[in-house]
């Protein structure tokens, strides 16, 4: 797992405009639900993704990342560690690939990290991006 300083992760949610959250859900009390209403009151442009759930906090929800028509600055995961690297590829199909691909806590891919970094993507594991965020909001 790479190590992020602080003032580094502040540069990079700087430029952060549209996250992906893949494994969206809107139930309460889940923590992908927590942190994508945490993400969208921050301020950010969420796109939900889900295989088959619609409008997640009542916004357009997609089956894949692919679907989205729009460029994406970071993928936030909420899938268990064995589907990122599937995830990390999809991610490569893209016209405009992500700067970041963030795993939540909890989730970690070395696999996905071999796929992502040699093209330029900032590949962070195991760490919730609502509490990085959260932490560093003075900063950003």
């Amino acid at each position: 797992m790479l190590l992020f300083d602080e003032k580094k992760l502040a540069a990079l949610l700087g430029e952060v405009k549209t996250i992906a959250v893949i494994g969206a859900v809107d139930k309460p009390g889940r923590p992908v639900d927590m942190v994508g209403r945490y993400l969208i009151e921050a301020g950010f442009k969420v796109i939900p993704v889900h295989p088959k759930r619609q409008d997640v906090w009542g916004l357009e929800t997609f089956k894949s990342v692919l679907d989205i028509p729009e460029h994406i600055d970071l993928v936030d995961v909420f899938r268990a560690s064995q589907f990122c690297a599937d995830h990390a590829r999809e991610c490569l199909e893209l016209g405009s690939t992500p700067g970041i691909f963030w795993m939540q806590q909890g989730i970690s891919s070395p696999e996905a990290r071999e796929i992502l970094s040699p093209k330029g993507v900032t590949v962070i594991e195991d760490r919730c991006l609502m509490v990085d965020h959260k932490n560093l909001a003075g900063r950003i």
